[in-house]
């Protein structure tokens, strides 16, 4: 049998974070004065990413993106208590344990990641946490997935990326890995799921 591993993304998918998300973007345009429309910023971060939003936003306005960015930082960080799990994530953090599945994370989120992880008890499930501060390519770049491949031998086949956005799916076709998503996909490698409970029954009981 081929060694199955998961790569899981965060926000979204493990982390039911996105209100603490939107509010930390709220506080950061209110220090700048920039108008805020809760609606119109989570469709576009769904879509692109909080970065892609402050680059933007910075561009539009003259500002400098590293002190948005701080700035949003700070504000996400004093909002960790706010995180919770998204529902069966330890269940199934636990079942893909138990299986002998190698599990890691790539997000696009800082250090911050190590600090919830930790405080929500899930840190030892993962061999390893890549954040954005490992400097790899933002997704859909496969460079993170080529990384994990390599270091861990890992075989394109039988690894997953686990997600909640289309930027999530196109990363894992990039990386020529399988892709387990909330959305639908014309990757053929795409797995569709309504919720994280349903991840085991993608493998049957091949591994209890």
């Amino acid at each position: 049998m081929q060694k199955t591993a998961f790569i899981w993304d965060l926000d979204g998918t493990l982390l039911d974070s996105y209100e603490a998300i939107l509010s930390g973007i709220e506080e950061t345009f209110a220090q700048f004065a920039i108008p805020y429309d809760k609606e119109q910023v989570r469709e576009f971060i769904l879509k692109y990413s909080v970065q892609d939003l402050l680059v933007r936003v910075a561009e539009d306005r003259n500002l400098d993106v590293e002190v948005l960015n701080q700035v949003r930082a700070q504000s996400l960080a004093e909002k960790n208590t706010q995180v919770v799990l998204m529902p069966g994530a330890r269940d199934v953090l636990a079942w893909a344990d138990e299986s002998g599945i190698q599990q890691f994370v790539y997000t696009h989120k800082g250090d911050n990641a190590f600090t919830i992880l930790r405080d929500l008890g899930l840190e030892s499930y993962f061999t390893e946490i890549l954040t954005s501060q490992n400097g790899f390519a933002r997704k859909p770049s496969p460079e993170a997935a080529n990384y994990l491949i390599d270091k861990y031998q890992l075989n394109h086949d039988t690894t997953y990326y686990i997600g909640n956005r289309t930027l999530d799916v196109e990363f894992a076709q990039n990386s020529g890995i399988q892709s387990i998503n909330f959305l639908e996909s014309t990757y053929e490698g795409n797995h569709r799921i309504q919720g994280l409970a349903d991840i085991p029954y993608i493998f049957g009981d091949w591994e209890r």
